[in-house]
């Protein structure tokens, strides 16, 4: 491929996608269409191959190719029938390289919600039966929504919390160190005051509450 046709990639904010080199200097990923250099043969008319490169780090080292070691780039391939030329159902810039390297690295948020959900019960069925099963199921995707929108309604201003897998917002949040005391007929929840995470329950807490009721 020559250089001229290597794009700067951007990310899902509209700014130029980069990360800290091998050198410690910040590096841009780069993205360009493979398209037209490559025998689509038997392949499914309009596919196109989307690469996107960027210098390897340490960690990657190992891992790459001997094509990879020889250019100094790591290489990352799509295939998509998104069209070059008539756009995403309309949607302006979908034709363009940057677009669909940036669609298709934002559709990673989506593995890393099945991931939460395997996590939340999904990734073991408890029985050989298939209701319980169906039950199980259920039930894991109630409380991956229910996960999901305490995060997005009530925690979305503390980064530790609001972006969490399931085990570390439960152990920060969901099973929270407290005593829940009972005096005139009203209940009273006592938390730790030297709990790190107190000061977010109590926001989430009140923001619950302030929530419309559904009719």
């Amino acid at each position: 491929m020559p250089e001229k046709a290597w794009t700067a990639a951007l990310g899902q904010d509209g700014e130029v996608h980069e990360i800290k080199g091998p050198d410690g200097d910040m590096v841009s990923y780069q993205v360009a269409e493979l398209t037209g250099v490559r025998d689509l043969t038997g392949w499914p008319k309009g596919m196109r191959l989307i690469v996107r490169r960027v210098k390897p780090s340490r960690r990657d080292a190992k891992k790459l190719t001997a094509f990879e070691t020889r250019t100094g780039w790591r290489y990352q391939i799509t295939a998509t029938n998104i069209p070059a030329h008539h756009g995403l159902s309309g949607v302006p810039g979908s034709g363009q390289v940057w677009f669909v390297d940036g669609l298709y690295r934002d559709h990673a948020e989506v593995e890393d919600g099945v991931k939460a959900i395997k996590r939340v019960g999904l990734g073991l069925l408890p029985s050989t039966s298939w209701q319980l099963n169906a039950a199980w199921v259920l039930a894991a995707m109630i409380t991956t929504d229910l996960d999901a929108w305490t995060r997005l309604l009530l925690l979305h201003d503390e980064p530790e919390l609001a972006a969490a897998q399931p085990e570390t917002i439960r152990r920060k949040l969901y099973h929270l160190p407290g005593r829940l005391t009972a005096h005139a007929r009203q209940r009273t929840l006592h938390l730790d005051l030297t709990w790190p995470w107190a000061a977010a329950f109590t926001t989430a807490w009140q923001r619950a509450h302030q929530l419309p009721a559904l009719t």
